[in-house]
């Protein structure tokens, strides 16, 4: 009598049915297709030297491996598509709004200019220079002393010649102390978000004067 001895399952075969090989098969056509191999393999198997239950029992913990992972990759990526969708909404709501992020960018109009300083302790002198896009300084500013935390400061437009700079893009620099000791500070830029853009890197929000920022990037809104 011949007969056809196939005492394990090639573990390949049931990377296959999990659709790793061919992206096509779903959980209950992996159990199925197990399932199918498995009866088939009792049905053939040698009598002389049968499937012991721990052969059965291994088999079936492959399959339940195989299914759970490809349960879980289902949940997480459903999980995943439900967050982006909600930072889409998140981040569409934010256009027209103004924000703070870590930059030294100053946007001048009609004599207004805001910006802001984070400091990790109080500062009992701090100081600012501002610089046109040719580099150039237009204004130094004595700002005495800062409270700990987000500092939101102005900038009239005035020149140190006492003259109206013009509108357009500057840059500061602000140093601060306490003590006589330098404190480091986080210099934020203020900017409106107008328009939203999703690529390879995430959700990114555009704002006028400073360019592309994350939403973490985000310290303050108006």
């Amino acid at each position: 009598m011949t007969t056809i001895q196939t005492n394990t399952v090639d573990p390949s075969l049931l990377t296959t049915m999990n659709g790793a090989s061919s992206g096509k098969s779903s959980v209950q056509d992996a159990q199925d297709r197990f399932m199918t191999l498995l009866v088939t393999q009792m049905k053939n198997q040698d009598p002389l030297n049968p499937m012991d239950n721990a052969q059965v029992t291994s088999q079936m913990a492959q399959l339940s491996t195989v299914t759970g992972i490809d349960k879980l990759n289902a949940s997480v990526n459903a999980l995943n598509a439900n967050f982006l969708a909600s930072q889409n909404l998140q981040a569409a709501g934010m256009i027209g709004h103004g924000v703070l992020t870590p930059g030294q960018a100053l946007t001048l109009s009609d004599g207004k200019s805001v910006y802001a300083v984070d400091l990790p302790q109080a500062a009992d002198k701090a100081s600012v220079v501002i610089k046109d896009a040719n580099g150039l300084v237009v204004r130094t500013m004595d700002l005495g002393s800062l409270s700990s935390g987000t500092n939101n400061l102005t900038w009239d437009g005035k020149t140190d010649s006492g003259t109206t700079a013009a509108n357009g893009n500057y840059t500061y620099t602000l140093t601060a102390s306490a003590q006589g000791k330098q404190i480091d500070a986080t210099q934020l830029a203020f900017g409106m978000v107008t328009s939203v853009s999703s690529g390879t890197q995430g959700m990114k929000l555009n704002v006028s004067g400073i360019g592309q920022i994350g939403m973490s990037d985000i310290r303050q809104i108006y």
